[in-house]
Formats: structure tokens, C-alpha cells, sequence
């Protein structure tokens, strides 16, 4: 390590201890710990900006100095019509995404059922594709669906089969999926 002096005027002892120089944090000044202490305490990392550059200082410590947007205009390529969030206090309400305007277009109309989201659309139709059926289903041919692929299925009609065991488990997954969105909760 190089050995240098204290920085400080008149100061003959060694200059261990760094303090930057400026607000880039790239250059620094070296002091004895009793004058890296006096030049810390007058240090201001913030002296010389404008109320704006403070303003946009204060704002990006609030989020870690990382990108932020609007709520609802970036999505990480989700579109507001495929999003669904759960806000119980309703601060999306009046968003593109928020319930009351989803519930003033048609195409979502079913999906909203009084204050609770149904999230009906992905998992219905990965349930239904798994059960070999097309919506509409009623109860009845969903419960006989369900009781022909059990027997078809079922690990000791197979043998034992690990393979007819993870099959049955996606059947009965499918099942209570669908089961739920044709049973009102009580």
C-alpha cells in the first residue's frame, strides 16, 4: 500500500483514511482519522444542486435508484386485458386493468362475479382440454367425464402405474377447477 501524508494543511501524519473529493465518488483525498472526521462533518454530497436535481434525488433513492413506471403502462408485456390483480382496497378501480372498468366490457363480464375476480379464463380451459370437453359443461357431464376417466386412469386399473398415478392427480386438478366455477360458493 502506498504510504501518503495527510492531506490537511499542516498535518504531517499519515493519510490513512479516504474521503471523495466529489459527488462522482471517483476521486478521493486522504486524511489522518482526525481530520477525515472534521472534513466529513462539513462535507455536503448535495451542495451545489438545484431543487429539481434534489427532487429527482429523492425520488430515485425512494425506489433503490431503479426503473419505475406508471402503474399499468409497462406490464413486462402483459396486456390489460389478460391482467388480473387482487386489490382489495381498490386503488386500481378506475385503471385500464381495475375492476370497474373490466366490468363495463363485455368480453369480462363473466369473469367478474360481485367484488371477486374469477380467474376463469386460463385454468377453465386448460381443465376442459385436460377432461377432453368443450364449453359450455354442465355439472352432470362434467361429473360423468369425470367418472370415465377416473376408471380409465385409476393406478389399479393399471397396474400400479406411476404414469396412470400423475395422470389421475391432473384429472382430479381439472375436475375441482371446474367443479368450482359451475358449484356457487356457498
Amino acid at each position: 500500500m502506498l504510504e501518503c501524508r495527510c492531506a490537511w494543511e499542516g498535518c504531517e501524519n499519515a493519510g490513512e483514511y479516504r474521503a471523495p473529493k466529489d459527488r462522482t465518488l471517483s476521486e478521493y483525498i486522504h486524511f489522518c482519522l482526525d481530520h477525515v472526521r472534521l472534513y466529513n462533518a462539513k462535507w455536503d454530497f448535495h451542495a451545489g444542486m438545484g431543487v429539481d436535481q434534489l427532487e429527482a434525488e429523492i425520488r430515485n433513492a425512494a425506489t433503490w435508484e431503479r426503473p419505475t413506471w406508471k402503474m399499468g403502462t409497462q406490464g413486462a408485456g402483459l396486456r390489460a386485458e389478460r391482467m388480473h390483480v387482487k386489490d382489495p382496497f381498490g386503488f386500481t378501480a378506475d385503471m385500464e386493468f381495475g375492476e370497474k372498468v373490466r366490468r363495463d366490457k363485455p368480453q369480462d363480464r363473466e369473469r367478474v362475479h360481485g367484488d371477486h375476480m374469477v380467474h376463469a379464463s386460463v385454468e377453465r380451459n386448460s381443465a376442459l382440454k385436460v377432461l377432453q370437453l368443450k364449453a359450455p359443461v354442465t355439472l352432470d357431464e362434467l361429473k360423468r367425464r369425470y367418472k370415465a376417466l377416473v376408471k380409465q386412469h385409476h393406478p389399479d386399473a393399471n397396474g400400479g402405474s406411476h404414469e396412470a398415478e400423475d395422470q389421475m392427480k391432473v384429472i382430479n386438478q381439472a375436475y375441482q377447477t371446474l367443479r368450482a366455477s359451475l358449484v356457487p360458493a356457498a
